[in-house]
């Protein structure tokens, strides 16, 4: 019931408003941790290591002894845990966004398609073309459907909603300080945890995407072949999984200069291959949904 509602809401609401939204409290929380970070690797590892299991385990314990509180009040109850896990998945925001790109591509405004996609990725745009502009699109939506989608939706069936709320807080941590540079060391942790976390999603994600096309009518054999070859072209373990599978059913080359290419004897991709990733990540994402759904409903009937 509380998947169902929470998915409902997705689909006709979207995720709560700002002032009640439980990621954002996440990333205040986080905040001060890149303001008040210590200078040293030693220091920053040790610091960035006790915040991540402050704030996952913070997030969780207080989500659990809510709900655990209002035990005699189970409409309530019920009525929080839809409210909890619905700020713990995005899958109507994830295909807004890139259905904002295909209206700027579509209308040839490379300087909206630009402002677009940072809010999908951190890659700076200022000097991508329009292809680029679509690839590193797909690139996100395809990943972010196992960190927006699958994963919470994941550690939700596994552990409820604290489970949700503590995968969101480390994806969280890791977007906001787990990354190379200044705060390589103080995000090490972050990283790591995130990378652990995501094992499994990420590669469900990848199945997911793989069924979806199969129901697209899209090459299920090129998507195989593409995927077997490429997953582990990326620097991270997991984001090369879904874009891999994406790439070879969508039949597109997805490049990051200097970094990687997925699908090197692919297509350069345009919006149209856009608009059909959109209808990709949607697919998965249900699939995702009914799966859990299923599962859920057989071990409450036994």
């Amino acid at each position: 019931m509380v998947l169902g509602a929470a998915f409902l809401l997705d689909l006709t609401v979207g995720e709560p408003p700002v002032l009640l939204h439980p990621v954002v409290w996440m990333g205040r929380a986080i905040e001060p941790l890149k303001r008040l970070a210590p200078r040293g690797k030693a220091a920053e590892l040790v610091v960035g290591a006790l915040y991540v299991l402050a704030i996952t385990c913070g997030f969780a314990a207080a989500s659990w002894l809510l709900l655990q509180s209002l035990g005699d009040r189970p409409l309530l109850g019920y009525a929080l845990e839809t409210f909890l896990l619905l700020s713990c998945f995005a899958l109507r925001g994830l295909a807004r966004a890139g259905q904002q790109m295909v209206a700027a591509l579509e209308a040839g405004d490379l300087d909206a398609a630009r402002h677009a996609l940072r809010s999908l990725c951190s890659r700076d745009p200022s000097h991508l073309s329009e292809s680029e502009l679509a690839g590193a699109t797909i690139e996100s939506l395809t990943e972010n459907s196992s960190d927006s989608v699958v994963a919470p939706l994941f550690y939700f069936a596994l552990f409820g909603v604290p489970g949700a709320l503590l995968y969101r807080a480390a994806n969280t941590l890791d977007a906001m300080v787990g990354y190379r540079g200044r705060y390589e060391y103080l995000g090490k942790a972050a990283a790591r945890l995130d990378d652990l976390l995501n094992l499994i999603p990420a590669r469900l994600t990848a199945l997911l995407l793989l069924v979806a096309g199969v129901m697209m009518r899209l090459p299920a054999r090129r998507a195989l072949r593409v995927y077997l070859r490429d997953r582990q072209s990326t620097e991270s373990p997991n984001a090369g999984h879904p874009m891999a599978m994406a790439a070879g059913l969508l039949g597109v080359r997805l490049d990051k200069r200097d970094a990687y290419v997925l699908g090197r004897e692919l297509g350069a991709p345009g919006k149209h291959e856009l608009a059909r990733a959109i209808t990709l990540v949607r697919g998965a994402g249900l699939l995702a949904v009914l799966a859990l759904g299923a599962l859920l409903a057989l071990g409450a009937a036994a």
